[in-house]
């Protein structure tokens, strides 16, 4: 950093007492200011020292920052000399390869190369001291499989090796080997017969695709031996996840033992990594991340935020317009309190209690310091709030333009800058979205507006409204409109408008830690396979695409590599029972089927291994019933007798781990572990509930229409077999006090009326249908007693209100489904109108006023 040219930055800070090193580096000392008395406490009136302090009431932030941040005010006081705070991580111990082991939590892979051009994957990550770790992972070769032809031989290889190599025509030898092998088809069952594939082997994974295209355009059909080619089986690739090799699930835990790993000499290293070394795949160890293995690193987050010295009623571009602030705070996972807490600020700007306050002439010189920070600092985690699609690329441009050398290399890699590019993400969920993303190698990013815009529906997505809904407290009181006027005025007016950024850095890392984020995503990487950063940049299907494919892997079937064609074949969804509209000032009990989709693909053995068409059953001789069972909308799939299902496999495996899951939260003191286990056991629930969504995707990577229609249809049976089921049981005839009535069925849950005005009897009779429905059914499928709702309000399809429920003595809420209370379509006022009336409905049972 060239401060030579400006004045040096003052870095004005009340001191913590575990502060101990200098924030800037060593050759550019920054100027000191003396430092005022901590002003936990009113100034005293005979304070003579003008300006440094207002005299106006110390603002809510402020009085919040130092209660959460668990300062002591007097020993503030008592240690009130000037020291930085120190940014540098832990200094790492002597390694010695042939005696220690190296293990860290890996939380970013990608691909590249060693000095040589040796292709790897470098697994990123953080060991147990605090330490930042590159490890090159060699000797790993990505490959794929074809079908091979029925006349093809073993002595065939070699010759089709070369002959594909010459049709690559690449300028470095682009084929490692061709061998054949025998895998099954994960499409189809054929009777478990496995049948000849080509595995090609590339020497960078760079020619996979080139040697797909190759392949597919039939410049490969070496003399002429694939006859036919089906869309289903050839060709057939290897999944995407082995180019991290499926044993590695996202965020887990791996180890390098003794003697099977060499450092990388200081002239060789590619990062900034404290720690960097190879080690060849077959040694690397991945620990399955349970038990001791589910914990985590000592992880450094940033949340930061900028501020922009916009022109009047033009919002701020990079090319015109200042940054004049940008404040950050800094976490260590597992620790309460923040270690760095700094405000860069453009111009001279007032003593802020607990923080540094470091001031700049030029902003450039700021810009400067800050990407110095950021390499210093080194987070693992860098969150904000809609810090993707603004405070990234506003730097990155804004730097660009102030010419700030060396300002856009964030990254772990040593020569790799930072670049934002627009992209467009879509999902059935979200919809389409044009987007920006950036690369910082070697660390996550967790931006809170896509997290909460995915993961919640609101109907405000700004940081007021999020942190209102989520936490109860707002922004500083500062708008937009007043940035720039506050910047212009006086020191104490940029103090306000630092603490004003200081707040909205801290608000994402506040939100993080309440809606457990970082657990949340960390437990869904390693339950699905996929890489942290997946998560958010991604659509569902990878998550349990993923999970298909390490289950094939381990079972050697292959997947087909499907085209999207985007077909407008439909099927028929769920059954939706008319409802009987109304208002209901009697119980109405709720029977929800316990994951009925993933239940149903369990129970009735449904998947792409089993799914069977008449011909193979014809030439089987399989029996209906015994041997495969016709699904009630006319498709085939065989029994568990013949195979079970890859889809049942991982379902099972998925729910009983979310069972352990569950049980170790139940004992669990510490809450950090808590925050993972309940993490790890809601990535299991949703993971188990977006299998159905895959199969019914048209235009995703594995669609199965016959396997999603099956599903549906079955699901439609079952909730017209609830309603006769209660209505024929619950009857005067049989003994009860009135006959049941079903009232409304949706997808997965029944009202039931069953005519008491007792809320108990309600509820009891309610576990008692689902029991005895339950008992009708093939396991795991299982109809649960949830609620109930008295009264009720149902007004139309998915359109109801009640007070709800789970216990006789009083009501858990009030719930409404698909009414203004909840939609986000319409304006406040309706809204308000709306709860209104609900309230006078439903609390005090006011229909007459209500209706007035």
């Amino acid at each position: 950093m060239d401060l030579d040219t400006t004045r040096r930055p003052r870095n004005l800070v009340l001191t913590e007492p575990r502060s101990n090193a200098n924030s800037l580096c060593e050759e550019t000392p920054s100027k000191k200011r003396k430092i005022a008395v901590a002003p936990a406490l009113a100034r005293s009136r005979d304070d003579s020292r003008p300006g440094l302090y207002s005299t106006q009431t110390k603002s809510g932030f402020e009085s919040d920052i130092l209660e959460k941040f668990g300062h002591d005010i007097l020993k503030l006081k008592r240690n009130c000399n000037e020291k930085g705070q120190s940014w540098d991580r832990p200094p790492v111990r002597a390694l010695v390869p042939e005696c220690d082991s190296l293990c860290f939590q890996a939380i970013e892979a990608e691909e590249g190369t060693l000095h040589g051009g040796l292709p790897t994957v470098k697994l990123f990550g953080v060991n147990e001291r605090g330490n930042s770790v590159l490890l090159h992972v060699t000797d790993f070769r990505h490959y794929l499989y074809v079908a091979s032809p029925p006349t093809f031989q073993p002595q065939d290889c070699a010759s089709f090796c070369v002959y594909l190599e010459t049709q690559i025509a690449q300028h470095k030898p682009a084929i490692h080997s061709v061998a054949l092998v025998t895998r099954e088809n994960i499409y189809g069952f054929a009777g478990n017969q496995q049948c000849p594939y080509l595995r090609i082997t590339v020497t960078d994974p760079k020619f996979i695709n080139v040697v797909r295209s190759t392949i597919e355009s039939g410049r490969a059909n070496w003399k002429g031996k694939w006859k036919g080619v089906d869309g289903r089986k050839f060709p057939v690739p290897q999944p995407q996840t082995d180019t991290y090799r499926p044993q590695i699930p996202g965020m887990s835990w791996v180890e390098a033992p003794a003697k099977s790993y060499k450092m990388i000499p200081s002239h060789d290293r590619q990062s900034r990594c404290q720690i960097e070394a190879q080690v060849s795949y077959l040694h690397l160890i991945a620990h399955d991340p349970v038990n001791e293995w589910a914990k985590m690193a000592p992880l450094r987050i940033l949340s930061f935020d900028i501020e922009c010295a916009a022109r009047k009623g033009i919002f701020p571009e990079a090319n015109c317009d200042p940054v004049i602030q940008i404040a950050n705070i800094v976490t260590t996972y597992g620790e309460k309190q923040p270690f760095i807490r700094n405000v860069f600020c453009l111009d001279t700007t007032h003593a802020i209690v607990a923080t540094q306050v470091l001031e700049f002439d030029r902003e450039e010189a700021m810009l400067s310091a800050w990407q110095n920070f950021l390499v210093r600092a080194d987070p693992d985690v860098i969150t904000g709030y809609n810090i993707a699609n603004f405070d990234f690329p506003y730097l990155l441009d804004r730097a660009k333009h102030l010419k700030v050398s060396g300002f856009e290399y964030w990254s772990r890699n040593l020569n790799v800058p930072s670049k934002s590019k627009e992209t467009s993400f879509s999902s059935k969920q979200m919809g389409n979205r044009d987007t920006k993303t950036t690369n910082i190698n070697g660390r996550l990013q967790l931006d809170l507006f896509q997290l909460i815009q995915r993961d919640h529906h609101l109907r405000s997505y700004s940081l007021n409204s999020v942190c209102a809904n989520f936490l109860g407290e707002q922004k500083e009181d500062v708008h937009h409109t007043m940035i720039t006027e506050l910047f212009n005025g006086t020191p104490e007016s940029r103090r306000r408008l630092a603490l004003y950024c200081l707040k909205d850095a801290y608000l994402p890392q506040r939100l993080m830690d309440k809606l457990s984020c970082l657990e949340n995503y960390t437990e869904m990487a390693r339950v699905t396979g996929v890489p942290f950063n997946f998560l958010l940049s991604r659509g569902q299907q990878i998550k349990f695409i993923s999970q298909l494919y390490r289950k094939a892997f381990e079972q050697k079937l292959v997947i087909p590599n499907m085209k999207a064609n985007g077909s407008d074949e439909q099927y028929e969804g769920a059954t939706v029972i008319e409802p009987i509209r109304g208002y209901y000032d009697v119980p109405i009990a709720t029977l929800d089927f316990a994951s009925l989709y993933p239940s149903i693909i369990q129970a009735h053995n449904l998947c792409y291994t089993t799914l069977i068409d008449k011909p193979t059953i014809t030439r089987l001789g399989l029996k209906r019933d015994e041997d495969f069972i016709v699904t009630p909308n006319g498709d085939t799939f065989v029994t568990t007798r013949q195979r079970k299902g890859l889809l049942s496999q991982i379902l099972e495996e998925l729910l009983m781990a979310r069972k352990q899951a569950k049980r170790e939260l139940a004992v669990e003191k510490d809450p950090f572990k808590k925050a993972v286990l309940n993490g790890r056991q809601l990535a299991l629930k949703i993971s188990a509930n977006s299998v159905y969504g895959l199969t019914g995707a048209t235009t995703g990577k594995l669609p199965c229409l016959e396997i999603a229609s099956s599903t549906t249809s079955f699901g439609r049976q079952m909730i017209e077999k609830t309603k006769e089921e209660v209505e024929k049981k619950y009857t005067i005839a049989n003994g009860y006090s009135h006959d049941a009535q079903v009232i409304y069925g949706d997808t997965d849950s029944v009202m039931v009326k069953f005519g008491t005005r007792d809320l108990t009897e309600a509820m009891k009779l309610g576990q008692e249908a689902s029991q005895y429905v339950s008992s009708h059914f093939v396991q795991p499928i299982r109809l649960e007693f949830e609620k109930v709702y008295f009264p009720y309000l149902l007004i139309n399809k998915k359109r109801y209100a009640g007070l709800y429920y789970t216990t006789p003595e009083k009501y858990d809420k009030m719930d409404t489904k698909g009414i203004e209370t909840v939609r986000r379509d319409n304006c406040l006022l309706v809204q308000t109108v709306i709860e209104k009336v609900l309230k006078m409905i439903l609390i005090e049972q006011d229909v007459q006023s209500a209706q007035e």
